[in-house]
């Protein structure tokens, strides 16, 4: 790709990372995106040929953040309970940065048809990371799954996504299934 085609792409990007950020998935159109990136459309299409496709790459940079945000949690002092917290505040942050993400993502995990399919796969990773070295240590029960935890976590999300909710509220529904994972 030539070097003023990439510059394009990262442009287009970053600006629907911004409008998605501000006004959430469905409240932000193609056009609004290449008019605010300063391109034709014809340009974004060419890029991104479909919604899912920009916000994909709007979110991608996530990828790097999500890893290094469970590598942190899990590399904290304190008990298995306290890094899993940690780890469970950074997620429900992660998937209620853009407005309808939280909902969005968790209702595609396990479809890999979804446009989200990629995202979903990060968080999976993530949380599987998070299983198998809490599991290691004994900390987590043996019927606990990455799955479960994305989902149940991201059910958090999505309610906190779409409420008023404090984020003390938060905490507190995020340490009821903190302690409904952990071993006894």
């Amino acid at each position: 790709m030539r070097a003023d085609a990439v510059r394009n792409r990262e442009r287009i990007a970053d600006i629907a990372r911004q409008l998605f950020r501000e006004k959430g998935y469905d409240a932000v159109s193609m056009d609004e995106v290449a008019k605010t990136a300063g391109v034709g459309v014809g340009t974004l299409y060419r890029h991104f040929p479909t919604k899912e496709a920009l916000y994909d790459a709007a979110i991608q940079a996530w990828v790097e953040t999500v890893n290094a945000a469970a590598d942190k949690a899990l590399a904290g002092e304190g008990a298995p309970r306290e890094r899993l917290l940690a780890w469970f505040e950074a997620y429900v942050e992660f998937l209620t940065r853009h407005k309808g993400a939280a909902w969005r993502i968790t209702s595609a995990m396990g479809d890999d048809d979804s446009p989200f399919a990629a995202k979903c796969r990060t968080y999976l990773n993530a949380n599987q990371r998070v299983v198998d070295t809490l599991a290691g240590e004994g900390a987590l029960r043996g019927d606990v799954d990455a799955m479960q935890l994305c989902r149940l976590v991201g059910g958090v999300a999505a309610v906190v996504d779409n409420s008023e909710l404090s984020a003390d509220a938060a905490r507190s529904m995020l340490a009821v299934v903190a302690d409904g994972v952990l071993a006894a």
